[in-house]
């Protein structure tokens, strides 16, 4: 098969990759669309519980993390969650709010799939499933398992390391590094924390329960669900505090936020009450929960002194937990760190020295909460580049 020619490549397959070859076919460019995968789009047919969460109607800059906090502003005002929603409407998908402005496929996830496809039909793009790259060069020609392609622009939309069954590698980082731009250390975001060997032993048998918490890593503090696994913690407050986490780093959680946990037991004690102190506590925490955190505390609250209400507060509200680690980018929603936004402009996310080459998606240094914010950031970045690749 002789040499291929085209205006775009793009590499990778995924939320960021065929928006972005949306935008460049809707202008004429002739688009290709190269995905290692049989199929397109895997991580948003996993997302969501398979509903895909594929916005979140409250997206502002601020629900980004990056070495650069403004770098995502521009990208993000020029192609807004109604942006996509308008899309999403036009190809009448059943949709609803879930929380907080999340944003669900009533139906499934393959819904998103299944317009993107329409669309980059639509704008004349070819995509090409099951086709490795072996190699990128010069400006730009791809070795392929399709065949040699060359093309005037180069879109990396590779994703990151989180979820390695779908296929995540470190191809985007590669080609980052072959072209001279800087690359952010990597991380796992969004994941589950694991136990220390004690706290595994203590807790491991409350896997299953789940309260409302707040969970306070490094700068950062998520009010939201917390669950305990047969490792560690999980839910969205600890999965939202994981990306602001540093190994080794101490984590404060208050199991019973708002609750004024003292005064009530105080109330009870100058009532003379006989009933103990994880049985008020049962009446905001789950029961196997209040069982097992105030154990200790065994007598009548009619019987507690203030050295013990106080320890009992200390504990509800004020746990120090220190993660033996996380759960890796097995069970990693995301990946923290990429490619330096100092070497990419942020109206376009094209590298700065390297004309025609533009890094979009996960690949990149901006990494969104939990709630539909990382493929808003998908979206916008892609359309950012799609409008002038």
């Amino acid at each position: 098969m002789g040499e291929q020619t085209m205006d775009v490549a793009i590499v990778g397959g995924g939320a960021a990759g065929l928006m972005c070859a949306i935008a460049a076919g809707r202008r004429g460019r002739s688009v290709v669309v190269i995905e290692h995968n049989h199929q397109v789009g895997r991580k948003i047919l996993i997302s969501g519980g398979g509903r895909c969460n594929f916005t979140n109607v409250h997206t502002r800059p601020e629900h980004f993390l990056s070495a650069n906090p403004h770098f995502a502003k521009s990208a993000l005002a020029r192609f807004t969650p109604r942006d996509f929603i308008a899309m999403v409407e036009r190809h009448g998908i059943p949709y609803h709010e879930k929380t907080a402005g999340q944003l669900f496929c009533d139906r499934a996830a393959q819904d998103i799939v299944n317009m993107l496809l329409a669309e980059c039909s639509a704008a004349g793009v070819r995509v090409l499933t099951g086709c490795a790259v072996s190699s990128v060069s010069g400006s730009f020609q791809i070795e392929s398992t399709a065949g040699e392609l060359r093309a005037a622009s180069l879109v990396i939309a590779t994703g990151g390391l989180s979820i390695p069954k779908i296929g995540a590698s470190t191809f985007g980082y590669d080609v980052a590094r072959q072209y001279g731009l800087r690359v952010v250390e990597c991380r796992p975001a969004l994941v589950p924390w694991t136990f220390a060997r004690d706290d595994r032993e203590r807790f491991a048998d409350l896997a299953g329960v789940a309260a409302e918490s707040e969970v306070s890593a490094g700068t950062a503090r998520f009010r939201e669900r917390l669950l305990f696994t047969h490792r560690g913690l999980s839910g969205p407050a600890v999965l939202q505090a994981s990306s602001y986490w540093t190994p080794g780093q101490p984590v404060s959680i208050d199991l019973a936020p708002g609750v004024r946990l003292a005064a009530l037991l105080s109330e009870a004690r100058a009532g003379g009450s006989r009933a103990e102190a994880r049985t008020i506590a049962a009446r905001f925490l789950p029961n196997r929960l209040a069982e097992r955190w105030l154990a200790p505390f065994a007598k009548p609250a009619a019987m507690l002194s203030d050295r013990e209400i106080a320890a009992i507060e200390d504990a509800v509200h004020r746990w120090c937990m220190r993660p033996a680690g996380t759960e890796g980018y097995e069970k990693a929603e995301v990946t923290a760190g990429g490619v330096d936004t100092n070497e990419l402009s942020s109206k376009t996310m094209e590298a700065r020295n390297v004309p025609g080459l533009y890094f979009i998606g996960e690949v990149v240094d901006v990494t969104g909460w939990l709630g539909g914010f990382n493929f808003q950031w998908a979206w916008a970045s892609a359309w950012a580049a799609g409008s002038v690749a």
